[in-house]
């Protein structure tokens, strides 16, 4: 696995905010990308989730998280769907090829390698989701997992 500490830039994301099991994950995303159709916006990015605790930490009724996906142009907040910008940041950074439950070893290598080359956590974890585990396959599926940080 290859881990990189890069700069990501700012994003306008659409995303809906969640408290709750991870399950509905998919139905929440394509509720937010077909928004992002309807209103003829030009998305710009992959869609994503960003996670601000941890099922290791709470039960999954506690689970606090949002997922979305940047856009450029205009629009407003409808109903559940949240419109805010991400600013840019330094992250480390590594892909996962395979089954999402099996995610956890990179976010362990993550922050290893974070605290080893002195970075501190400097906000919720994303995961930016590369393809679509429906048309390739759960063992094909890739993420790249991104947790900001900022050096010591």
């Amino acid at each position: 696995m290859e881990i990189e500490v890069k700069k990501v830039d700012e994003m306008q994301v659409a995303y809906i905010p969640y408290t709750g099991p991870f399950e509905v994950l998919p139905q929440l995303l394509g509720e937010v990308v077909q928004w992002v159709m309807n209103k003829n916006l030009q998305m710009t990015g992959m869609p994503f989730a960003l996670y601000y605790n941890s099922p290791l930490e709470v039960p999954p009724d506690e689970l606090k998280w949002e997922t979305g996906i940047p856009f450029i142009g205009e629009a407003k907040e409808e109903g559940r769907i949240k419109i805010k910008k991400i600013p840019s940041q330094l992250v480390v950074s590594a892909i996962h090829k395979g089954p999402y439950d099996q995610v956890a070893l990179v976010y362990a290598a993550i922050m290893e390698h974070a605290f080893k080359n002195n970075f501190e956590i400097a906000g919720p974890s994303m995961e930016l989701y590369l393809n679509d585990p429906r048309e390739v396959g759960e063992s094909e599926t890739l993420t790249e997992i991104q947790q900001p940080v900022y050096k010591k």
